[in-house]
């Protein structure tokens, strides 16, 4: 297995130097964050366009890749994680025209994987988000297999704040759903990119969920959460999280790391372990982000050899 971390972090930083820091700092592999560039993202750690997938050709691709292999680097993944099921269907239709470039440039580039959401209408149920879902999301998989690619959802129910209430914005949140997104799609090329953190505030049995859903876990996001107790106390569990869930770097939360690990040992996975730095005390200069996640890979290298 192999620690990298996802670039998204480094929203004022090229990606040469990302990546000169990154393996200067024993990392091995990238997620490369690929928004469209030149638009405006409200949301935290969403944005960050590290290589313009609109302007991509074959000699930018062999570039990169050749650099990055140069610095002892692999492109684990190309990541976009935007609202494919937007109640704006102007910008739903957006997001789902920008996947389909991030799945050519990941062909381009020869990376196997793009990582992103399943989306939801926070206003709306879950069966009728899944109507949606039939609608939408088998042709955008069809496309990735016709091109060489797996889609890996990240399972973060996506509500932090007010704006994201009531439902929040990505179906792809628990079991329930996911065996729900896999018999609607079963297509082999279609999976999980598993954050342990987002199953902690929900009290969902980690190593259990890992173990059941192994041949679906095509990518690893490494992130912590704390759970707050006296924002539980205050806001109850119907807050869905709100008030009292924190995302930490690893180890600085309650992810039981080396039961996550061996679980996913279990399974037969051995490619990434991707470093997400969501974590606010670690924020505000490049160094403070660069120290965080050096602490979430002193953290983890105990399990990835």
């Amino acid at each position: 297995m192999k620690l990298g971390i996802l670039t998204a972090a480094f929203p004022t930083m090229t990606l040469d130097e990302v990546a000169t820091w990154a393996s200067r700092s024993g990392f091995q592999s990238l997620e490369i964050a690929v928004w469209p560039t030149g638009g405006k993202v409200e949301r935290r750690y969403a944005g960050t366009a590290h290589i313009d997938v609109d302007t991509l050709d074959k000699v930018e691709a062999a570039r990169i890749v050749d650099n990055l292999a140069a610095k002892g680097l692999t492109i684990s993944a190309l990541a976009y994680y935007p609202n494919p099921l937007d109640a704006d269907r102007e910008a739903s239709a957006a997001a789902l025209a920008h996947l389909r470039k991030v799945i050519v440039a990941a062909r381009l580039l020869n990376v196997p994987i793009v990582g992103t959401f399943a989306g939801r209408d926070k206003t709306r149920s879950v069966d009728d988000n899944f109507e949606q879902f039939a609608r939408v999301w088998p042709d955008l998989v069809h496309f990735a297999g016709d091109h060489g690619i797996k889609i890996a959802i990240e399972n973060c129910p996506m509500i932090f704040s007010g704006d994201e209430w009531p439902g929040g914005n990505n179906l792809a949140y628990n079991p329930a759903n996911w065996r729900r997104m896999f018999e609607i799609i079963p297509d082999r090329n279609f999976g999980l990119n598993f954050d342990p953190s987002h199953l902690i505030w929900q009290f969902i049995d980690i190593p259990r969920a890992v173990r059941e859903f192994g041949d679906r876990i095509f990518h690893v996001h490494a992130k912590d959460l704390e759970v707050q107790t006296d924002g539980l106390y205050e806001h109850g569990v119907i807050s869905a999280g709100v008030g009292w869930q924190v995302p930490r770097l690893c180890g600085l939360g309650e992810v039981n790391w080396g039961a996550f690990f061996a679980a996913l040992y279990s399974v037969g996975y051995d490619y990434v372990a991707s470093i997400e730095h969501e974590d606010r005390a670690f924020e505000g200069t490049v160094e403070k982000v660069q120290r965080g996640f050096e602490i979430a890979r002193d953290n983890l290298r105990p399990f990835v050899h």
